[in-house]
């Protein structure tokens, strides 16, 4: 199948930005039905509320900048890479910022069939004595 040359990428930067506000029914439209969420330290998620229920033990809130939005067609399905770096805001008040991320997500239809996320919260939390 093939896309729009940024259908893709403006599809993931939506899902993004609507989980960023919490609005979850507005980030499911972007999902397929048996999609995987795999963050650092957690099990595979295939549900939003699992995600924001995992996060809530960890921070408040994770704001993105992104640095660069990548695109890959293959014959049947789109790989979309970002990077950049979170503000997050940890669960006692205090923020860190200009903490790394990648995010790697695989698009099939013009769904996000699977997210794969890399960063160093762990690190900034340990520096910061958020463990």
């Amino acid at each position: 199948m093939s896309y729009p040359d940024n259908h893709s990428t403006e599809q993931v930067r939506a899902f993004l930005t609507a989980m960023e506000a919490r609005d979850l029914a507005s980030a499911e439209r972007y999902l397929a039905t048996h999609v995987v969420m795999q963050f650092p330290g957690a099990p595979p998620m295939q549900r939003l509320n699992e995600v924001v229920e995992w996060a809530k033990t960890r921070y408040r809130r994770v704001s993105k900048t992104f640095h660069a939005v990548d695109q890959c067609l293959y014959s049947n399905h789109c790989v979309v890479v970002c990077h950049g770096e979170l503000t997050v805001e940890w669960l006692d008040g205090s923020t860190s910022t200009g903490v790394r991320f990648i995010d790697r997500f695989k698009l099939t239809d013009g769904l996000i069939t699977r997210q794969d996320v890399w960063n160093d919260l762990a690190l900034a939390a340990r520096t910061n004595s958020h463990c």
